[in-house]
């Protein structure tokens, strides 16, 4: 039996102690998830928190499908967690304000660390970021990110275009300080 699927065996039968290896093997995914969302670190542990504690309550629905599966299955509750947080919190909001910036090469994010990244993304206006998220990270179509937040696809593209395009400008400006 493969490390997660023992894992979720273990819960499923009841082991506390498979409870905290599956919480040391998913809490910094977790978290590095949760502060994609909301950039809060204290929001961001209460989102981990809850998002566990739904997994726990739910982890006797969950079907092992191969090695990866839970992961991915955490994942998910956990980035579902943060947009429940957001919506509770005061709604999505998303913004009609196009940044200003000329049109400009894809930067090249491999010299960038992956907390600098991180903490670009945390930065973008939320409905950029929340789009952004869910299209890169969480692999959703245009389609469906407006599904799951109520709003058009037209909407989602465009979000995610001018997300991109910030983000783009931040990297490079992040970079030319570097650089100085």
């Amino acid at each position: 039996m493969k490390l997660e699927e023992q894992i979720v065996h273990d819960i499923q039968s009841g082991d506390r102690a498979a409870m905290r290896r599956l919480y040391d093997r998913c809490s910094g995914l977790a978290m590095a998830i949760a502060l994609r969302y909301v950039p809060d670190r204290d929001d961001a542990c209460d989102i981990v928190q809850d998002a566990f504690v739904k997994a726990f309550q739910s982890i006797r629905q969950f079907e092992y499908r191969g090695e990866g599966t839970l992961r991915s299955w955490m994942s998910r509750i956990v980035a579902n967690e943060a947009l429940g947080f957001l919506r509770r919190r005061s709604g999505l909001t998303f913004t009609d304000d196009i940044p200003d910036c000329a049109e400009r090469e894809e930067p090249d994010i491999d010299q960038i660390s992956d907390d600098k990244l991180t903490e670009l993304i945390a930065s973008l206006p939320e409905g950029y970021r929340v789009v952004l998220n869910l299209y890169v990270f969480g692999g959703l179509s245009h389609k469906e990110i407006a599904k799951e937040l109520g709003i058009t696809p037209s909407t989602s593209a465009s979000q995610f275009f001018h997300a991109k395009k910030m983000l783009a400008r931040m990297i490079n400006d992040y970079r030319k300080k570097e650089i100085i």
